[in-house]
């Protein structure tokens, strides 16, 4: 089952990590307004984590029983190939620009560890931190479907589901306010950010919507525009005035599941524009610019500096297009060849 409208915004996802990282003094991304939700541009991540469990189910809820060395070396070919080349690049800049190698956390990337070692999460290739938490949700799912999912019925998950979303926000929000966490970049809180099982919960809630969808809401399909703009509304509003509440490991999913859910089921014109190709496409480039962001701003930035191009303004637009220029190459000519390639391995 193809949901092709929900892949659009895994784009808009990237966009608002790249802002995060590269725009916030880049007009109009500096306005006080703007700039205030897009220094909050990390919580898309979260976005990603729920959406890949909801597609986890989608794509193997037929399944009896997942094979586990034929579903991961799937996974792997889907991810590894451009995250490869993303450290390439990475490796590349750091050597041609500052002589150095970093030769112990480029292993730590290579192997998907970093984000398990305390203060090595956003070594090397920074963005690739989720990854590894990606791969650990990767590598998990076949026993939990296999184990619970395929087992047992949709209502007796939700209260252990929930349950362990719940706990999940009540230690990370403890932990942020308690008297052991100094703030970045102490080890306390590369715990609670980036180390994977702080966010399986977001990966867990994403299953039990992905299961509700295909027990409950799939033949309520109709058009959700109104309730879809809503929640779309909604988001940036819970952003702008919170003042408590941290939502990097997940706590939006009381809207982004609603959300997913909804633009699945929906009918509307938000659908239908969300299927035209162009925009499905940029979705399916959207973990390229993802994942290349930090080596393509690093290597766009140094030349246009060394040509004396100046305007951080500048910088950021032309870096993003090439962002999204070299991303839609490696999808064509890099990660689909080879993820058909690796397949037949």
């Amino acid at each position: 089952m193809r949901l092709d409208q929900l892949t659009f915004s895994r784009f808009i996802a990237a966009i608002a990590v790249v802002i995060y990282h590269y725009g916030l003094e880049v007009y109009p991304f500096n306005l006080t307004p703007i700039q205030h939700l897009f220094q909050q541009g990390n919580i898309a991540v979260s976005y990603f984590f729920m959406l890949s469990g909801f597609i986890m189910i989608i794509a193997y809820h037929h399944y009896k029983e997942i094979d586990f060395l034929a579903y991961i070396k799937k996974r792997f070919a889907r991810i590894y190939p451009v995250y490869f080349l993303a450290l390439i690049l990475v490796l590349a800049f750091k050597i041609y620009y500052h002589k150095e190698s970093e030769l112990g956390n480029l292993f730590l990337n290579l192997t998907m560890l970093q984000s398990w070692i305390p203060g090595k999460a956003l070594s090397f290739n920074y963005p690739a931190w989720s990854l590894a938490v990606e791969f650990f949700f990767y590598a998990l799912f076949p026993y939990v479907f296999n184990t619970y999912y395929s087992k047992i019925s949709f209502k007796k998950l939700i209260i252990p589901i929930v349950s362990i979303f719940s706990i999940s926000q009540l230690l990370f929000h403890w932990g942020i306010y308690s008297e052991y966490y100094e703030g970045y970049p102490s080890k306390f809180h590369d715990f609670l950010f980036y180390f994977p099982p702080m966010h399986l919960a977001e990966f867990l809630i994403g299953n039990l919507a992905g299961l509700y969808f295909i027990k409950v809401f799939l033949n309520k399909r109709k058009n959700y525009d109104l309730v879809i703009m809503l929640l779309l509304c909604l988001v940036p509003l819970a952003i702008y005035y919170n003042s408590t509440l941290n939502f990097h490991n997940g706590l939006l999913a009381i809207l982004f599941i609603p959300l997913i859910l909804l633009i699945s089921a929906n009918t509307g014109f938000i659908t239908t524009f969300s299927k035209y190709k162009p925009l499905v496409f940029l979705g399916e480039i959207s973990y390229g610019i993802y994942i290349l962001q930090s080596p393509i701003f690093a290597w766009t930035k140094a030349f246009l500096k060394d040509n004396q191009i100046t305007n951080e303004t500048s910088k950021f637009y032309i870096a993003t297009l090439v962002l999204i220029l070299c991303s839609a190459l490696c999808f064509i000519y890099i990660e689909t060849p080879l993820r058909k390639i690796l397949k037949k391995i």
